[in-house]
């Protein structure tokens, strides 16, 4: 192990007590009963980590080329991560899915349950989850002083969502986890008196959010070109052209809507439209499964399969990685994510589906590439295989390094990628997968033009008000035309754009790349391109920006 390593791994290990709740998300032991520090100075306290981590790279020169890559790695996440910080982002930002508020929920997600112990940890972060969120209102409110607000809509919005999490009717989240605990005793006494108390937090922030930081929030919800430049940036780890990213993204959702009306008729025959085929999909009863827990298993069923068929032919596939878990999430937000496992494997990846309240029935045809895409070959393959190589990767790779561009865009490529190997011959599962690749088109286009405010161009191919600038009224438009989505899921997507510029487009985006990275690989080698090693030579790498990913690539 050279010096690059020892830092990286030096940088965990100072890393983690500054953050409980991430160590917990990447399953370091030892730190599941506290929470971050929330305050401006626990803030400060990360950054000046990454501050002294960047300046000790900046002088440390790499004894190999793993060590060079895994440099340029950690010097652009970190360098990004502390502009982000200095340009008042990290301190500020709160939208409905990204937010100090949602880290310190969502961690109770992932925490151990089984034991006294576990149990007490539990507890023990119910009881402290009021000083986190008084600390992270100082810095919301030192932050506002400072003319950094969230836009109102935004913060009203999470208020909303406070208001579902400890509604008796709602998700009722923390009294209802304490419920499935099952303790008795005093550790039950302990942990009701937590739920209590952290529900009573949750319900109190969602009125700061309300009644105070709402009304100094701003009024516009477009970052500028000057905010969006940095936040693209962190999200794919490449810089790009913005404006050819946004004309790239017009043709590519035309492109893949005329592929979409070539399966259509497949599906309910000559001339059938879209929405034709949709329709013909959903009547069929072999297409529905009933019931979410039946869905859930149907997915396990699906996502076992692809592990045990893609390993060995087009993957090798580590024993820890073959094992992942479809979980029920106990919020009904309409969210799904994957979570990877914890560092010594004893927690699996996982992946979420948050079941909006009252759905009972689920279309297989539209979620077969979902279950490729948060499985294998998508994340699980990609996070839980990184996590396995010790070998090669430093700690800092395996458990901290992530970035959207990457990893989403690694998902969305993987989706493309089963495609290609047959896997989405039936027409109805394909359509599912260019139905998604579609909404990730339209949020190259929305995303970028209601933040940059852009005009929409006088030819696009969709005649979609031509000569108009791009506002969140038109958004919600142009995704309602173009994504058959419900209308409440569809809102949601339309807030976590707006609140959370240049996240939306790193999965097209970051497909874009890895594609092109592809064929930057073909033609290096020729004759003597195999895709698999391709594959297997770029997961190698650990998650890395993709920039870095594609210097990388060319040395090897």
């Amino acid at each position: 192990m050279g010096r690059i390593d020892d830092l990286a791994n030096r940088y965990v290990a100072e890393w983690a007590p500054l953050s409980p709740t991430g160590a917990t998300y990447v399953g370091i032991a030892g730190y599941d009963d506290q929470l971050d520090d929330l305050s401006p100075d626990g803030y400060a306290a990360r950054a000046d980590l990454a501050r002294r981590t960047l300046g000790e790279l900046d002088v440390t020169e790499p004894e190999t080329e793993a060590e060079r890559t895994a440099k340029e790695a950690m010097q652009e996440r970190l360098g990004l991560e502390l502009a982000r910080y200095e340009a008042g982002e990290t301190g500020s930002e709160v939208n409905v899915i990204s937010s100090g508020l949602h880290e310190i929920r969502m961690v109770f997600d992932l925490m151990p349950t089984d034991g006294e112990e576990a149990k007490a940890n539990v507890a023990a972060r119910l009881n402290r989850f009021a000083s986190a969120l008084d600390g992270y209102k100082r810095t919301l409110r030192e932050a506002a002083a400072a003319g950094r607000v969230s836009s109102q809509v935004q913060l009203v919005e999470v208020a909303k969502q406070c208001d579902v999490w400890v509604d008796p009717e709602g998700d009722n989240f923390f009294h209802g986890m304490v419920e499935r605990l099952d303790a008795d005793g005093a550790l039950g006494a302990e942990l009701r008196k937590g739920a209590a108390a952290a529900t009573a937090a949750a319900a109190e922030f969602g009125q700061f959010l309300r009644n105070e930081l709402a009304p100094a929030g701003r009024e516009k919800q477009a970052a500028g070109r000057e905010r969006y430049e940095l936040a693209s940036q962190y999200f794919l780890g490449a810089k790009v052209d913005l404006d050819e990213t946004y004309a790239w993204g017009f043709a590519e959702l035309a492109r893949l809507e005329a592929d979409m009306r070539t399966v259509s008729a497949r599906i309910a025959g000559p001339g059938a439209s879209i929405d034709d085929a949709v329709r013909a999909l959903d009547a069929e009863p072999a297409r529905t499964v009933r019931g979410k827990e039946a869905f859930r298993d149907w997915m396990q069923a699906l996502a076992d399969q692809a592990v045990s068929d893609l390993n060995g032919t087009h993957f090798d596939i580590p024993e820890q990685v073959r094992r992942i878990e479809c979980c029920l999430a106990p919020t009904s937000d309409g969210a799904i994510y994957y979570t990877g496992p914890s560092e010594d494997f004893s927690r699996p990846g996982r992946m979420w589906w948050a079941v909006p309240q009252g759905i009972t029935d689920f279309s297989t045809w539209r979620e077969v590439t979902t279950v490729y895409h948060e499985g294998v070959p998508g994340h699980h393959l990609q996070v839980a295989q990184t996590a396995v190589r010790a070998d090669l990767l430093n700690r800092w790779q395996r458990l901290l390094c992530w970035v959207s561009g990457h990893g989403e865009g690694w998902a969305l490529y993987s989706e493309r990628l089963m495609d290609e190997l047959g896997y989405l011959g039936d027409p109805g599962d394909r359509l599912g997968m260019l139905d998604g690749q579609a909404l990730r088109a339209a949020r190259v286009i929305v995303d970028i033009g209601m933040h940059l405010e852009l005009e929409i161009p006088k030819d696009n191919p969709f005649g979609f008000h031509p000569g108009e600038r791009w506002t969140p009224e038109l958004g919600w438009e142009f995704m309602r035309a173009h994504c058959r989505v419900p209308d409440e899921n569809l809102r949601f997507e339309l807030n976590r754009y707006l609140g959370w510029p240049g996240q939306a487009p790193s999965y097209k985006v970051g497909e874009r790349i890895w594609l092109q990275a592809r064929e930057d690989a073909k033609a290096r080698k020729g004759a003597d391109f195999d895709l698999k090693e391709f594959h297997r030579q770029a997961l190698d790498l650990g998650s890395l920006g993709l920039d870095p990913l594609r210097k990388a690539l060319a040395r090897l």
